[in-house]
């Protein structure tokens, strides 16, 4: 079984993917919206900030998950629905929360010839990280996070970038993913530290790397409150 790449003290560790028919990128329809939430494991940069007051939730009005292990609340985008609900939808111990497009078929994105489409929005907990270490923790865990969901392919960092979620601090990276079969993918990671104890993160991933689905991650990062 193919053991997850070594990650710092925060966030999650990866498990194994499940068997495809071949060697394939670890995202997709399913393997984002089901296999990554039942067997896995921002804020908009350059505009946009990590805060939900006012017009500047770009979710506003909208369902929000709360997710009290994390000590965090984010958006539900319309057309997605909490994904870590139900008989299929166990998370590991890394993860606490998720939510997906809720209009996509179980088989769909699981033709072996055809590109591969979803995204996804993951929230989990780790120990404390010190916000000196916020930047080199993140980077890392987006690199690996990146070599494991696609480890035929590569990754650019697009953005590194400190910011706050409701006045605490955060960092979030942005990666432009190549899966190695031609395709590509987008990837977003945010560590936020929620109180003295507690480091809680976001992890969102859309492919192709150039739908609409991307924005959509990114607004459901951006939604992002410690309240």
């Amino acid at each position: 079984m193919t053991t997850a790449p070594p990650m710092p003290p925060m966030p999650p560790q990866a498990p194994a993917p499940q068997p495809q028919g071949r060697r394939r990128a670890r995202t997709g329809t399913t393997a984002i919206a089901a296999a990554l939430v039942t067997a896995l494991l921002a804020a908009g940069l350059g505009a946009w900030w990590w805060t939900r007051s006012g017009d500047e939730d770009p979710l506003a009005g909208r369902p929000r998950v709360t997710d009290a292990k994390t000590g965090l609340s984010y958006g539900i985008p319309e057309g997605w629905k909490r994904t870590d609900k139900g008989k299929k939808g166990g998370l590991i111990g890394a993860f606490t929360s998720s939510i997906g497009p809720s209009d996509k078929g179980e088989d769909e994105g699981e033709d072996e010839a055809g590109p591969e489409t979803g995204a996804t929005v993951l929230a989990g907990r780790s120990a404390p990280v010190p916000e000196p270490a916020l930047k080199s923790q993140t980077e890392r865990a987006a690199r690996s996070n990146a070599e494991f969901f696609f480890p035929d392919g590569s990754s650019k960092r697009e953005e590194s970038k400190a910011t706050t979620v409701d006045g605490r601090p955060a960092h979030t990276v942005a990666l432009a993913v190549k899966d190695g079969e031609g395709g590509t993918a987008h990837l977003r990671l945010t560590l936020i530290t929620v109180d003295d104890k507690r480091t809680a993160f976001l992890l969102g991933i859309a492919m192709p790397g150039t739908s609409a689905e991307k924005q959509t991650v990114d607004d459901v990062l951006a939604s992002a409150s410690t309240g």
